[in-house]
Order: C-alpha cells, then sequence, then structure tokens
C-alpha cells in the first residue's frame, strides 16, 4: 500500500470516529420534551449543597432568605450524593418569560432565577454558619 492511501485511510478512520461520538453526544442530550417541561415548571433546579446533615436543614422552617417568597418557590431537600451534606435544591413556581431569562435580560438583572440563586447561596451560609431557622422564640 502506498503512503498516500494509509494516509487518506487514517484521516477517514479519524472522521469517522469523530462523527460517531458527535452522533452519541447528540443523541444523550435531553430531549426538547424535557426542556419543555422544565420551562413550564418554572425552569431548572438551582441547588446548593449544605455541610449539615438534612434534619439541621429543615429544622421547623427554611431559611430566612428563602422564607421570604413563601409560596412562590418549589423546595427540595435530600441528601448528597456520598452522604456529604445536603441538597437544597429551589425553583420558581411561575414560569419566568423568555425576555426576563434571555443575556439582556439577564445582564440587567431581570431574571428571576438570579434571585432564587441568591438566596439559596444566603441560606446555605447561614445553615453553616449554625443558625438555623427558629419556629417559636426561645426564653
Amino acid at each position: 500500500m502506498s503512503r498516500v492511501r494509509r494516509v487518506r485511510s487514517a484521516l477517514l478512520s479519524a472522521a469517522a470516529i469523530v462523527v460517531s461520538a458527535g452522533i452519541r453526544r447528540w443523541r444523550r442530550r435531553p430531549s426538547r420534551m424535557v426542556r419543555l417541561a422544565d420551562a413550564q415548571n418554572g425552569g431548572r433546579w438551582q441547588t446548593v449543597t449544605v455541610n449539615r446533615p438534612p434534619t439541621d436543614v429543615w429544622a421547623e422552617a427554611l431559611p430566612e432568605p428563602l422564607e421570604r417568597y413563601g409560596d412562590r418557590l418549589e423546595i427540595r431537600i435530600r441528601p448528597a450524593p456520598g452522604n456529604c451534606g445536603t441538597e437544597l435544591a429551589a425553583r420558581t413556581k411561575d414560569r419566568p418569560s423568555r425576555l426576563a431569562i434571555a443575556l439582556p435580560g439577564r445582564l440587567a438583572g431581570q431574571d428571576p432565577r438570579q434571585e432564587v440563586r441568591r438566596a439559596l447561596r444566603e441560606a446555605k451560609s447561614q445553615l453553616e454558619a449554625g443558625k438555623t431557622a427558629q419556629t417559636k422564640p426561645q426564653p
């Protein structure tokens, strides 16, 4: 076999590998229906991992930064993978407008998901500092 044929064969093999890897990656991406369901339910979950057990995170009430939202948020609390704390996740119940979540809206600070992220970070800081929410004043 000539050198030109070997090079051509190697290039075609490499191209076939790249194309097949791209097809596999494209097939594994979330379907359009999953993305639409996320958009209809208020968007993606914003998640932080808190270095506390789940019982400390859900101590009769949510931390104050999340409590401010009242019923406007969906909250999910579960053990973090590997028993390394607790996953605290939140998302808005209302569907954000496309204009607010587009790049100009995010840059202008109009994306409601940014506020949820900020509240989650504040709640994480409070919980890790040992400030848990109290429902009754202590005597």
